[in-house]
């Protein structure tokens, strides 16, 4: 995320290491103020010849295997709160894909004017789809919602560990049917399926979706009946994934049990990739749910990064 040199006229010389400090101050329970100090020792990467500290393809080689995209996404994230601060939200977002365009230019394989031939390594693989999901989050949106919301989102967001970061940027989606077993699914319009009840964990909320079917086949009770004790078994099994979930959280997440099409279905469409609007149709071949937005799909942002990555 970050390129530190020296000067040109000062070369590293060579096996000497390069030092990272981390200073945190904390209040321990005992209520006493201490001071943590973490010093990390890490080799320099390979500069090219000629005197220049200047890094050449083996230099970034070795930069690219050492990232860690989970990481650099919550590192990201705390930076644009940062700057959230004191900048209007149209300005970070220009930044943050002014950065995603560098990252990729760096690190990406591709050739000049070919957008077909982008690729992206296994551990950058994801980091776009941080980004995406982070430019559309409540850290840098914050029509609808309160100064204090805000406030609140943000803070945890700056405190919380890199696990916790990464799953308030994007959620997790488990889905459950009686066609497979329980398991994650793509945080996509798609995954709606009339026939599937979904868990999507925002960190901040919990939301049980039931799918228009089995949403009729609980509100006609069903599960009441003896001779459905499975499909009693399938509805129970999120509830209590979800109380699992919301005792080990702090602080304790908003619980929502919702059915597509109903009032509170906003809790998951708003968090979802967008493949299907009223605008454009999917090509994922979904189950008819369209999402009623003008944010473009990831599919559509993916276009637009490779088109500005590669072109000279």
């Amino acid at each position: 995320m970050f390129e530190v040199t020296t000067q040109h006229t000062s070369p590293i010389p060579a096996g000497q290491l390069r030092y990272t400090q981390l200073h945190t101050h904390y209040i321990h329970a005992s209520g006493q103020h201490r001071l943590r100090v973490t010093t990390l020792a890490q080799s320099w990467a390979t500069t090219e010849g000629g005197g220049e500290n200047k890094l050449g393809a083996q230099g970034w080689m070795e930069v690219g295997m050492s990232f860690d995209q989970e990481a650099a996404a919550a590192l990201m994230a705390r930076w644009a709160v940062h700057k959230a601060e004191t900048e209007e939200s149209f300005d970070i977002l220009r930044w943050l894909d002014r950065k995603l365009i560098q990252l990729c230019q760096k690190f990406a394989d591709f050739r000049k004017d070919d957008q077909n031939s982008f690729r992206l390594a296994p551990n950058f693989s994801i980091y776009p789809q941080f980004m995406f999901n982070l430019r559309r989050s409540q850290f840098l949106h914050v029509f609808g919602a309160s100064p204090d919301e805000t406030a609140f989102f943000r803070i945890y967001l700056l405190t919380e560990t890199v696990t916790n970061n990464v799953l308030m940027i994007q959620p997790s989606l488990l889905a459950y049917s009686f066609n497979h077993p329980p398991g994650p699914v793509l945080l996509d319009v798609s995954s709606i399926s009339p026939d599937r009840i979904l868990l999507l964990d925002t960190y901040f909320n919990i939301v049980v979706f039931h799918g228009e079917t089995v949403a009729e086949w609980r509100r006609q009770n069903y599960q009441d009946n003896p001779e459905y004790a499975s499909f009693k078994q399938l509805l129970e099994a999120p509830q209590a994934e979800a109380k699992e979930l919301m005792v080990e959280r702090f602080p304790f997440p908003r619980f929502v049990d919702c059915n597509q099409h109903g009032s509170q279905a906003r809790f998951l469409l708003s968090k979802v990739n967008p493949s299907s609007t009223h605008n454009q149709q999917g090509s994922f071949g979904g189950n008819g749910e369209i999402v009623q937005t003008d944010d473009v799909s990831f599919q559509t942002f993916m276009e637009y990064l490779q088109r500005l990555t590669v072109q000279s």
